[in-house]
This record gives structure tokens, sequence and C-alpha cells, in this order.
């Protein structure tokens, strides 16, 4: 699902890109402080989604969306509430009030896709790696690489045979963003690729030497 980013702040498109990376079926093409720039990139790179700001100069995000002959689903991007009722007037599937968390975001993007997938328009195609936040950086991380991950409150460590990586979410962020063909969540605390797990036990599993805790709500899962 290609997408495009439109805001006159380039700290809330560093957000935005942000985010982006870590959902797997979504392709953040561009980014425009310049609301004009953007409409002419639209004229000849159409795209599926397009995450706009509301209040920008010489020309507004509801603005924006009028002048489009063929419009791309659009998700409002404001740190005002005072648009919500006008931007569904106009179509749009979502409206994210500033500052927007990353399971927000997820839930406008899962959106976007069951409708258009329900339109024919896209199929989604489900990337093999995740871009991971660690420090100021962004880690591009292969699925395959996982052996497990383990969470602490806001923080989940992401451990591979040479490595170990810390990125600022939640369990429950992560969970989202993981193809479930390829990962199970044992623990309140930790998920395990399925595929490195070498043995399972009654209360725990082996992955690849590693001991992982599996939770009583979890055992059924695991046929344990």
């Amino acid at each position: 699902m290609k997408a495009i980013a439109v805001d006159d702040e380039p700290m809330a498109l560093q957000v935005v890109r942000s985010h982006a990376a870590k959902v797997p079926y979504l392709e953040l093409v561009a980014c425009f402080t310049d609301a004009f720039k953007a409409l002419e990139y639209l004229q000849n790179e159409p795209v599926d989604l397009l995450f706009l700001d509301i209040k920008m100069p010489d020309i507004s995000g509801l603005e924006f969306v009028t002048s489009l002959q063929k419009k791309p689903l659009v998700v409002f991007t404001t740190a005002y509430s005072e648009h919500a009722v006008t931007s569904f007037e106009l179509d749009a599937i979502d409206y994210l009030l500033k500052p927007f968390s990353l399971a927000r975001f997820l839930k406008a993007c899962n959106k976007a896709q069951e409708l258009l997938q329900l339109r024919g328009n896209a199929v989604a195609v489900p990337k093999e790696y995740v871009f991971l936040k660690t420090g100021y950086e962004q880690v591009k991380v292969h699925f395959d690489e996982i052996l497990y991950m383990e969470a602490a409150g806001n923080y989940v460590t992401f451990v591979m045979e040479d490595k170990k990586l810390l990125s600022r979410m939640t369990i429950g962020e992560v969970c989202e963003l993981l193809p479930a063909d390829k990962f199970i969540r044992v623990h309140r605390s930790y998920i395990v690729a399925k595929g490195r797990i070498d043995k399972i036990e009654r209360h725990q599993v082996c992955v690849q030497g590693h001991d992982v805790p599996v939770g009583a709500s979890y055992m059924q899962q695991l046929q344990v």
C-alpha cells in the first residue's frame, strides 16, 4: 500500500515516517512540507493513501482534498479536533489527533488496507522485515532473524542469534506488526518465533538454547 504524507511541520512528518516504517504492508513513498508540490506529485504518481495535515499555510488540508480529481484514501492528521465532522463529510477514513501513538496510527492503516482490499485496488504483500527504532536510529530486522521478544513496560527487547535490540513499543504493538504465521505469543511479556522452537515443556519453551516462560493462559495455543 503506497502512501504520502503532507504536513508543514517537519517534526510531524518525522513521526509519520517513524510509524510508517513499522507497518509491514505500508510504503511511505514521499513526504511534503509544501502542499502544492504534493498536489503536483499526485498528478503524476497516484497513491493509495494520503496522510494530510489540516491547518497549513496557503491551502488547508480540507481544500487540498476537494481540489483532487482522483482522490486516494485520506487520513487527516491534526492538532485540532474541531474539523473532525467536516473531514468525515469529505469521506476521510480516519482522523488522527496529534500526538498519536503507533497503535492509533496502525489502526488507521488497517482500516485503509481493508478498504483497498474490498475495492480490489491493492493486494497486501507482507514484507519480510520491520524497521525498529533504537535510540536515534532505525534498524532493519528480517523476521527470520528474530528468536524471541521480551517486553518490559513500554520497551521490547528483540533477541537474535548475534545481537539484541531494544525498541520503545508495547508488546501489543509488536503483536500487530508481526506475521501471525511466524510468531506466537506465549506469555504476557514474551513472543517467540514458531520456527525457532526446539522444545516445548509444560511451563516453558526452548528457543535456540534460550528458555522462555509460558503463561498459563497461553499453554493451549502451544498444545502443551
